[in-house]
């Protein structure tokens, strides 16, 4: 396996049981089996290096791509710090294929090594080609935003369960020791697009100061053309300054877009097509 960093604009196809990552500025274009995904991370300031940190991981077989953001509270040298712990606790947990069990250890050790008041959120994304779903487990992260091609809309990513209790669940990374976390799986079409980013973009101020916002974002997404998948995250951050008015960012920005190709890995029988999705929903011990 490998944790590589690019520094600058490039193309990378992951190859089986590959990692790659980092919590560097970023500029890359990757591919995996039914997706083609683009990278770009700021760090505050222009440092080298800042608290967003991003990973993409392919299984064995390729069959499954995990793609892992989080967002370290806090900007500058310190929050970049708790970011190489992070990054080290994800790379270390990043092959387990059940994600509610990956936030939970991720969350437990991280509040076991950080200080009180340091937290982060996190987003993880794991999509299985075969079947074309993408499982979401969401920890206290923006929800991404999701492009469905058949009826040319935007709409949030996020899932309301059904069974509200009295339990905090979801809760960003270091909080309360221990939480739960739950995911859920959407089935993409040819075309669909998931937009993962981190919160400096919503919280960008334009001259007045008025909040961005998730619904202004949102409406800022609308305008961009859908059919330039490889300028997408070029476009987003450029709407982002515009509403700045090219003032400095406050905080590190991360934007990553997938899109569905649809491409397949080789044949799985319908056992273990079964069995692996059982695994990553957390219906299988592994």
């Amino acid at each position: 396996m490998s944790d590589m960093v690019a520094t600058e604009t490039s193309s990378h196809r992951l190859e089986c049981m590959e990692i790659w990552g980092g919590n560097q500025a970023v500029d890359d274009a990757i591919a995996v089996s039914g997706l083609d995904a683009w990278v770009v991370s700021e760090p505050y300031g222009g440092d080298a290096s800042g608290g967003d940190i991003y990973f993409v991981s392919t299984c064995g077989a390729g069959r499954i791509a995990r793609f892992a953001i989080a967002d370290v509270a806090g900007h500058g040298r310190s929050a970049s710090d708790q970011a190489v712990t992070l990054r080290r606790l994800m790379r270390r947990h990043i092959g387990r294929l059940d994600q509610t069990r990956l936030a939970r250890a991720l969350n437990k050790e991280f509040a076991g090594l950080m200080s009180a008041g340091t937290f982060a959120t996190a987003l993880l994304a794991s999509y299985y080609a075969p079947t074309d779903h993408l499982i979401i487990c969401n920890a206290g992260h923006p929800p991404p935003l999701w492009y469905r091609c058949r009826l040319g809309t935007w709409q949030p990513l996020e899932h309301t369960m059904l069974d509200q209790s009295l339990e905090a669940t979801n809760l960003p990374l270091g909080i309360i020791e221990p939480t739960s976390y739950y995911q859920f799986a959407v089935c993409l079409e040819v075309g669909d697009l998931v937009l993962i980013y981190s919160d400096a973009v919503t919280e960008a101020r334009n001259p007045d100061g008025k909040l961005l916002g998730a619904d202004g974002f949102l409406e800022q997404v609308r305008q961009i053309d859908a059919a330039r998948p490889d300028a997408f995250c070029h476009a987003v951050l450029g709407a982002i300054r515009a509403y700045r008015n090219d003032a400095p960012a406050e905080d590190d920005v991360t934007v990553v877009l997938l899109h569905h190709n649809a491409g397949r890995p080789a044949r799985q029988s319908i056992g273990e097509m079964l069995m692996v999705m059982g695994k990553m929903v957390g219906l299988i011990k592994v």
